[in-house]
C-alpha cells in the first residue's frame, strides 16, 4: 500500500485482503453456506424466507435441467427479469456449469433484445413471463438462441406476505408456449451432483454490456475471480458480517445491484431482504420489520425515503448506507438529513467503478469521509490520472483520464479486439472518465470523455439509440446526445433528419411516442429536434460535440 493511502486507510479494516473461504467461485461459497447454515434465511422475498439449504437445492435442480438441455462450460445464458429469487437461482445455476451469465435489463424491448442476443451469442434466455412476447417477436432473427425458460414472479411468494406487493407480483400467470417453466423445473428435476471445474481467474462467468469507448454496447467478459475479488474487497472494506441484514432493491441486472444483492449476501452468508423493485414505502417497511442494518442505495432512493418517511417510522436499525450519485449527489446535506431520520446512520458515496472492472474500484473510509469524492482505491488497486493527449501521469490535483488496474479488470470485449485494445492496455483500463486524485488518495469524478449518457443511473449509448430510431420509416438520419435533466441526471435528446416525403406529416411528438414504444423507458428521447443535416467529418462521422455546443 502506498504511503499516501496508509494515512487514509480506515481504522479497523485489514490492510491486506484474504478471502473468507479461499479463492473459489462464488457458487462454491453458496454451496458451503448450505452446509454451514442450512436453516438460516438467505433471502426473504416479501415474507417468503428461503434458507441457504433451500436455495442451493433449487439452484442445483435448475443447473441439472440446463445441463440436460446442453448448457456447458462457456455457454452464454441471458437473465431477462425483475429482481426475484428466480434471478438468484438462475445466476448461480448457470455458473455451477461453468456457463456465462448475461444480465439483460427487463426494460429492453424486442429490437434491443435482438441485438444483445446476437452480439453475445446467447444460447438460452430465462425471462419473466411478462417479457416473453418480446422474445417471441425476435426469435426467428437470432442465430444462437436454442430455448427459452420463463417464470412468474409470484410463484416464489409464500402464503405469509409481509410487505406491500408491487404490480409485477399481483398479475395472473401468463401462458408462454414453447417455453419451460422455472417452478416446474425446480419441483421435478433431480439436483445436479457435481459442479464444473472452474479456473477462477481465467474462466468467464459474467458478461455485461457496456459502451467501452465508442459504438454500440459491447459484451465485457468478466471472470469468476473478478466477481470474487470485488465482492470480497467490498465486504471487508465495509466490514460486512454474517450477522448483518441487508436490503436488495436496486436492479440485480445492473453491475452495482449485482454486487450488493447477488454476490455480497452469498460471500458473507448474511440474510438479505429482496424486493422486486424500489418503492419508498415498501423499502421503509422492509427496513423496519426486518431490522436492516446495512443498505445500498442510489441517492434518489434516499431522497424518496426522506420524502415518504413520517415520525411514526423507526429506521434507527440502519448503521451504514453506501450510495451512488445517480440523478443527484450523495452530499453532506443529504447525509445530514439521512442521519437525522435514522438516528445516526452513515450515508456516503459507495465507490467509483465501471463494468469493465466489475465496479467498486474505490471505497470510502467510514472514519474519514470526504463528501464530493468517491473515496480511496480499494484493495490491490492502482489508480492513475493520465493526460489524455500525452499519456503522461499527472500529479495530485491535476485533472485527467482515470486509469484503473486491479484483479477485477475484465478480459476484454467479446469478439471486439480493436475495442479491447483501445480500453485495456498492459492490464490498465483506460476508463474514458475524467477525474483527480488528491494528496490523501481520494478520487474525484469530474465527468466523461466518452459520449455515453447516464440517464436514471443507466448507461445509454448514443449509437444504440440512433440504431434503434433508424428503424422508424420517416427517419433518414439521427444523432443522439445527453442533456442535463434535474430528475434523471441526463436524458436523451435526438436530432433527426426526416426523409423528404415525411417533412410535413410527422411531428417531434410522433417520433417520441414511437420511440417510447420501441425502447427502454430510460433510453427513449425526451426531446426531438428536426434539422436539415447533421454536422459530420469528411468521412461522414457525426460530430456530436457540435450538437452539444
Amino acid at each position: 500500500m502506498t504511503s499516501f493511502l496508509k494515512k487514509s486507510w480506515p481504522q479497523g479494516v485489514p490492510e491486506t485482503l484474504s478471502y473468507r473461504l479461499g479463492e473459489k467461485a462464488l457458487h462454491e461459497y453458496l454451496i458451503q453456506n448450505a452446509i454451514d447454515h442450512p436453516n438460516k434465511t438467505a433471502y426473504n422475498f416479501y415474507g417468503n424466507e428461503i434458507s441457504w439449504e433451500q436455495l442451493v437445492a433449487q439452484t442445483r435442480r435448475l443447473a441439472h435441467f440446463l445441463q440436460n438441455k446442453g448448457i456447458t462450460k462457456g455457454d452464454k445464458v441471458a437473465l431477462y427479469m425483475q429482481n426475484c429469487p428466480q434471478y438468484l437461482l438462475s445466476h448461480y445455476a448457470i455458473q455451477m456449469l461453468g456457463g456465462t451469465v448475461v444480465p439483460l435489463n427487463p426494460m429492453y424491448k424486442a429490437s434491443e433484445l435482438e441485438y444483445f442476443i446476437n452480439e453475445a451469442e446467447i444460447m438460452a434466455v430465462i425471462a419473466g413471463d411478462e417479457l416473453y412476447d418480446h422474445i417471441v417477436a425476435i426469435k426467428d432473427k437470432t442465430h444462437s438462441l436454442q430455448f427459452v425458460m420463463t417464470t412468474h414472479y409470484a410463484d416464489f411468494l409464500s402464503e405469509n406476505v409481509t410487505l406491500p406487493l408491487p404490480e409485477d407480483l399481483q398479475g395472473e400467470k401468463k401462458a408462454t408456449d414453447d417455453a419451460y417453466d422455472v417452478i416446474d423445473i425446480v419441483t421435478a428435476t433431480a439436483p445436479l451432483e457435481e459442479t464444473a471445474s472452474i479456473d477462477v481467474w481465467n474462466d468467464v462467468g459474467l458478461m455485461v454490456f457496456t459502451s467501452g469507448t465508442t459504438g454500440r454496447p459491447k459484451a465485457a467478459m468478466l471472470t469468476f475471480g473478478n466477481a470474487l475479488f470485488k465482492t470480497a474487497a467490498t465486504a471487508h472494506g465495509y466490514q460486512h458480517q454474517q450477522e448483518d441484514r441487508t436490503l436488495a432493491a436496486a436492479p440485480l441486472c445492473h453491475i452495482a445491484g449485482m454486487v450488493m444483492g447477488v454476490n455480497l449476501p452469498v460471500y458473507c452468508a448474511n440474510s438479505c431482504i429482496l424486493l422486486t423493485r424500489f418503492e419508498p414505502l415498501t423499502a421503509i417497511q422492509a427496513i423496519e420489520r426486518y431490522r436492516v442494518n446495512k443498505l445500498y442505495t442510489v441517492a434518489t432512493m434516499n431522497a424518496a425515503i426522506l420524502n415518504e418517511a413520517s415520525a411514526d417510522h423507526d429506521l434507527s436499525c440502519l448503521e451504514t448506507n453506501f450510495a451512488t450519485s445517480f440523478g443527484m449527489a450523495v452530499d453532506e446535506p443529504l447525509a445530514e438529513a439521512w442521519g437525522k431520520l435514522t438516528d445516526g446512520c452513515l450515508l456516503f458515496e459507495a465507490s467509483y467503478g465501471l463494468s469493465e472492472t466489475h465496479t467498486c474500484d474505490t471505497m470510502m473510509p467510514m472514519d474519514k469521509i470526504k463528501y464530493g469524492t468517491c473515496g480511496i482505491p480499494t484493495y490491490q488497486t492502482d489508480i492513475r490520472i493520465v493526460d489524455p493527449e500525452s499519456g503522461e501521469d499527472l500529479p495530485a490535483g491535476r485533472q485527467g483520464e482515470i486509469a484503473v488496474k486491479n484483479p477485477g479488470v475484465f478480459k476484454g470485449y467479446l469478439n471486439r479486439p480493436e475495442a479491447t485494445a483501445a480500453t485495456l492496455r498492459d492490464g490498465w483500463v483506460f476508463t474514458g472518465d475524467i477525474g483527480t486524485l488528491d494528496d490523501d488518495g481520494y478520487l474525484t469524478f469530474n465527468g466523461r470523455v466518452k459520449e455515453m449518457i447516464k440517464a436514471s443511473g443507466y448507461s445509454v449509448f448514443p449509437e444504440d439509440v440512433e440504431a434503434l430510431m433508424s428503424d422508424h420509416e420517416a427517419i433518414a438520419q439521427v444523432a443522439a446526445i445527453g442533456v442535463p435533466d434535474s430528475k434523471r441526471g441526463e436524458s436523451v435528446k435526438a436530432f433527426v433528419v426526416l426523409k423528404q416525403e415525411y417533412g410535413e406529416t410527422i411531428t417531434a411528438d410522433d417520433i417520441i411516442a414511437w420511440s417510447k414504444e420501441h425502447m427502454a423507458a430510460y433510453k427513449y428521447p425526451r426531446d426531438v429536434v428536426f434539422v436539415d443535416q447533421l454536422p459530420a467529418t469528411s468521412s461522414g462521422k457525426v460530430l456530436r460535440r457540435l450538437l452539444k455546443e
